[in-house]
């Protein structure tokens, strides 16, 4: 079965000056991964002749297919069309079941017709017209050079019409596409290259037609487990076996597949345990607690939470002693010990989770430089801890502790020693 590749263009000078996310290039992808075909090239094309031409030559050297969004306006600085006539050397006529289109588009919405909107229905000679049902740019499909192209508006509705449409059809009856089956195993409280280390011995031992790839963000690791094959229930059967392997290795920084977020696991946790918690959120200044509540239905395992962001409320409010702060700090084991144990109390939960760190990016000491953050959490079994050495950025830090915070408990939960 061969592969199918293919490349997309991104046109527009707003792409690139960043007035504009390129979301089309990421769902075109996504969507074009799912069907098998393999997306080898991804580009970004200002409104600037030279450049447009010399990308539709590298893309046609590339790729089977070439998906264009962008540059199908009717003003001067819309050059798509234009250009692609030039490229397949052809003229642009006017089309007539595309301008009774127009027309009907605008007369749905009692607005006047335009010479500029008339233009849209002129067409390269070498193209086939595909209706826009959502709007007034037609899609174009070339089949030139021993490859297929599209070229679709920018507009995302617009595009993801034609590309359900026309595109996939097309695609999925010219090619014999591979079946290709996804999942993704989620970590926590591990970096990419420890992680790699742990499981190598397993990587290796994959099959040929499964793939492994490492997706790091901030605080978490996702592995990505791609099986290409010809029946869906197979390569599903195979993931699922070598997810099996996979865990005695790593089992202990699993949280969670594909869409779960760390902060649904933990809820999904305490909810099975009939279990609750509450916070005590110093650095973090509520980021945890936003977290958890951002997972609906968290009001059956969330009991609340306290900020007390100065000292004298960790004193007033959470009963934390006067002692401790100044023997000790703010920031220091002693103080997130009393923080967690007092939380838990004041709302009768299960769990009591504390946070207080330096943020930064001031604030800092020799002793405590910025990024050193102090977690907690207390439950019926007594309190587990952790000193974090995180980094200079702040938001960086509030994120990380969160996450921390997270595992912290989903560790004790789980009864997992680190």
């Amino acid at each position: 079965m061969r592969e199918v590749k293919a490349e997309i263009l991104a046109i527009g000078d707003e792409l690139l000056y960043g007035q504009i996310m390129d979301t089309n290039s990421l769902w075109i992808s996504q969507q074009l991964t799912d069907i098998g075909v393999r997306v080898v090239h991804r580009a970004t094309v200002g409104d600037n002749e030279p450049a447009i031409l010399e990308a539709f030559k590298a893309a046609q050297q590339r790729a089977d297919i070439v998906l264009i969004t962008g540059g199908l306006g009717p003003t001067r600085d819309d050059l798509t069309k234009p250009l692609l006539a030039k490229y397949f050397d052809c003229d642009i006529q006017l089309v007539p079941e595309a301008l009774e289109a127009v027309k009907s588009y605008f007369t749905r919405r009692g607005r006047e017709l335009t010479e500029l909107n008339i233009l849209q229905a002129h067409l390269p000679t070498k193209c086939t017209y595909v209706p826009n049902t959502m709007g007034t740019a037609p899609g174009m499909w070339f089949e030139e050079n021993d490859t297929l192209w599209m070229s679709m508006p920018g507009v995302p509705h617009e595009m993801k019409k034609l590309m359900e449409t026309f595109v996939f059809p097309q695609l999925k009856e010219r090619f014999s596409l591979p079946v290709i089956y996804h999942k993704v195993v989620k970590t926590v409280g591990i970096g990419e290259s420890w992680l790699a280390d742990k499981i190598r011995d397993w990587e290796d031992a994959l099959p040929s037609h499964i793939k492994l790839a490492y997706l790091p963000s901030i605080g978490l690791v996702r592995l990505r487990l791609t099986a290409f094959g010809e029946k869906i229930k197979e390569l599903t059967v195979e993931v699922e076996e070598q997810i099996e392997k996979l865990l005695p290795l790593a089992g202990k920084y699993v949280y969670g597949f594909d869409e779960t977020s760390l902060e649904d696991a933990v809820g999904q946790l305490l909810r099975s345990q009939n279990k609750t918690v509450a916070l005590a959120e110093s650095c973090t200044g509520g980021y945890i607690s936003h977290l958890i509540t951002s997972v609906a239905g968290s009001s059956a395992y969330f009991n609340g939470s306290i900020i007390p962001y100065h000292n004298q409320f960790k004193q007033q409010v959470l009963g934390v002693k006067k002692d401790t702060l100044i023997d000790h700090g703010a920031v220091s084991e002693e103080t997130v010990i009393e923080m967690a144990s007092a939380v838990r109390k004041t709302f009768g939960s299960d769990y009591g989770l504390a946070s207080s760190g330096v943020a930064g990016p001031g604030g800092g000491s020799d002793e405590k430089p910025v990024g050193t953050v102090w977690i907690a959490c207390a439950s019926e079994d007594g309190v587990r801890t952790k000193k974090l050495q995180l980094t200079d950025d702040r938001m960086i830090n509030i994120q990380l502790s969160g996450i921390s915070v997270l595992n912290l408990l989903r560790l004790e939960i789980n009864k997992i020693t680190e």
